[in-house]
């Protein structure tokens, strides 16, 4: 009786289906095996229903998240289900659903989103470019006819945009006629001639699961982690996002990876590495790992120690003394180059930055890696020193080295210094010494160029595409052979005068004949190329129209010395409609406010979970610091205060930093 119940379901199924309409049909055809039985599963053989299990056992079954546009909250799933563990929930971002712990033993940040999202856009276009030459072509969902652009003042701007897409175009008829030389790739497939990808650092693999699903034309991923429990569970994501044939769970050291493949045949086209902290332990291998002309991604989240806070442990990690500067997160860009090719060129090698970002609480490069010991000569030139000056931030750059053209040969040799004397010529302070650092251009506009025409004519591929098209065109914007900034408060605040409109400002340096922009790293910059005593002229034209009193300037003060001094050049404040930029004009997404709440860095992960008491303890005491005040004596400064350096304090020996407000808070109590 058994087969012939089983042959009598299997043509019931059969006259269900012919009663249903096509697409129902179709949709049935879709089903796996265990989702088709898995509805008769209620019914047993006999005809007689099962009882039903109740709603807090019964598990959905999972359905991709194909929407990009989801956040990247945790969606919450019953422990019950065979595919979790318990305690486990489900992170999605982009097209991944990653299964991830309650508790912190793997390390995710959704913070980062806007890191994975510019990661893939990039690594999107670099695919697109190298496998090109391999006779492959890359689909990419949601993408149209490319459009290159092009942030240009002109007047036509219609037919600027058409003389723009109009090559575009010739070029996509001419692919069109060769598309039988060429291999499709589509995302989620194998690609034989695909690139070769390795996460040094993969964490949960959330990273990795994006690759494979958004990124066409990949051979093969690999994430790795020293973590056996990370391991673990990248093995699981990728099965549990059916991505397993093209990603790789990996437990070993990241430089132990690396190292193994240095050989030519075997390096990765793309390796990406964005550890906890520093990524300088895993840069000389990292170098020699990437194939020729392949491309590094590395992000550095210690930016209190690039940023100038320990100039001592960035020349450790680095090579590179940072100071702490209102261009510090520039420099701290330049520091990671620099870094990068000069392990580099240990190998004979060198490097082609082709986006270099400072977001948030990190900073984020894409460079190629390229061989040849010609270009490995001219390094010294690449690099230079930094002269700050303590007293008005007014800086210059020392090259390392200089080339000179010989007939056919070219001969480098030591450059001539120091640019500046020990004290500023404007405030007569001391300059403290900084660097080396990279002085080249930081990044490489006509692929930045490429990337952002993706990211405009797909704007749905990414929840954080009006972002990342704010700060491409802020890139695009930037003078590229200029290196650092001036901010224009720090400006303004070292004569303690009112601060000029940033439109005013900067008319007044073009009409002296200079070039200007701004930078995506910092909203009040001004990255020029006129020198520093043209921006204090210029500041000296706006203080006599906005005058400050000079008798409370000390005659030490770099305000004084700075004001004392009649400008040489005047000024002309008339806007001028070049001035502004075109992603301001188009109000673009540049600088957004703190996505969330506790936004920041994340605590490390812990191998036990959970995090530690101490840091817990740590943050209690600081949170919400700002919005309550402190009436608890024993937590106020015990520092005497202003007036008792002076000798004009009424409390004596009994002074301190902040009596004051334990005085208010003990009237409050009597009353």
């Amino acid at each position: 009786m058994l087969p012939r119940t089983i042959l009598q379901v299997s043509f019931r199924c059969i006259d269900l289906s012919s009663a249903l309409p096509k697409k129902r049909i179709s949709f049935l055809q879709t089903l796996t095996t265990e989702q088709f039985l898995s509805g008769f599963k209620t019914f047993r053989m006999d005809g007689k229903k099962e009882p039903e299990e109740s709603e807090d056992t019964t598990s959905a079954v999972p359905v991709e998240d194909t929407n990009p546009s989801s956040s990247t909250e945790s969606s919450h799933t019953s422990s019950t289900d065979p595919g979790l563990l318990a305690g486990e929930t489900v992170v999605r971002e982009g097209k991944a659903a990653i299964l991830f712990p309650s508790a912190n033993e793997v390390f995710y940040n959704p913070v980062q989103e806007f890191n994975r999202d510019l990661t893939c856009a990039v690594i999107t276009e670099f695919a697109r470019e190298q496998l090109a030459q391999r006779g492959v072509r890359i689909l990419v969902p949601g993408e149209k006819d490319r459009v290159v652009v092009r942030l240009s003042e002109e007047e036509n701007g219609k037919e600027d945009q058409e003389a723009s897409e109009q090559p575009e175009k010739e070029q996509q008829k001419e692919d069109e006629g060769d598309k039988k030389e060429y291999i499709t790739a589509s995302v989620g497939e194998r690609c034989e001639r695909g690139l070769r990808v390795l996460e040094g650092l993969a964490a949960s693999g959330l990273r990795s699961v994006r690759f494979a699903l958004e990124i066409p034309g990949l051979k093969s991923i690999t994430a790795n982690d020293y973590s056996a429990k990370a391991a673990a569970l990248i093995a699981r994501n990728a099965q549990h996002n059916n991505v397993s044939h093209i990603l790789q769970a990996s437990q070993r050291d990241a430089s132990m990876v690396m190292y193994e493949v240095r050989g030519k045949k075997e390096r990765y086209d793309v390796i990406d590495l964005d550890p906890y902290g520093s990524p300088s332990p895993f840069l000389d291998a990292a170098v020699q790992a990437v194939s020729e002309g392949g491309l590094l991604c590395v992000t550095c989240t210690d930016m209190a120690v690039m940023a100038g806070n320990s100039g001592e442990t960035c020349y450790s990690k680095y090579g590179s003394m940072s100071i702490k500067s209102k261009y510090c997160h520039e420099m701290a860009l330049r520091i990671i180059l620099h870094s990068l090719d000069q392990r580099a060129a240990v190998y004979q090698r060198y490097i082609e930055p082709l986006l270099s970002v400072s977001v948030d609480f990190y900073i984020r490069v894409f460079v190629r890696v390229k061989t040849g010991q010609v270009v490995v000569k001219n390094s010294a030139s690449k690099h230079a020193l930094l002269y700050n000056c303590v007293g008005c931030g007014a800086f210059h750059l020392q090259r390392m080295g200089k080339k000179m053209s010989q007939g056919k040969h070219m001969k480098y040799s030591a450059a001539n210094g120091p640019p500046v004397g020990p004290n500023c010529e404007h405030c007569r302070q001391r300059h403290q010494l900084g660097g080396p650092i990279w002085a080249e251009p930081i990044h490489d506009i006509t692929f930045v160029q490429k990337v952002l025409g993706a990211i405009s004519g797909n704007p749905t591929r990414f929840r954080t595409s009006k972002r990342i098209e704010g700060v491409l065109s802020m890139v695009t914007e930037e003078l590229q052979d200029v290196p650092l900034y001036y901010v224009l408060d720090h400006l303004s605040s070292t004569v303690h005068c009112n601060t000029p409109p940033m439109l005013q400002f900067r008319s007044a340096l073009m009409h002296a004949g200079y070039r200007v922009s701004l930078s995506h790293a910092c909203k009040n910059a001004v990255k020029t190329d006129a020198p520093a005593g043209v921006l204090w002229d210029l500041i000296r034209c706006w203080e006599k129209s906005n005058p400050v009193k000079r008798e409370r300037l000390s005659e030490t003060s770099p305000a004084h010395h700075i004001l004392s001094a009649e400008p040489t050049l005047q000024a002309c404040f008339e806007i001028r409609e070049d001035a502004n930029p075109q992603s301001r004009k188009r109000h673009l997404t540049r600088f957004q406010e703190n996505p969330q709440a506790n936004w920041g860095p994340k605590a490390r992960a812990n191998a036990g979970g959970g995090i530690s008491s101490e840091l817990k303890d740590k943050r209690k005491q600081f949170q919400g610091k700002r919005k309550k005040p402190i009436t608890d004596s024993s937590q106020l400064k015990s520092l005497p205060c202003k007036k008792f350096r002076k000798g004009t304090c009424t409390h004596g020996d009994k002074c301190c930093y902040s009596h004051e407000l334990e005085q208010e808070t003990n009237e409050e109590k009597m009353d």
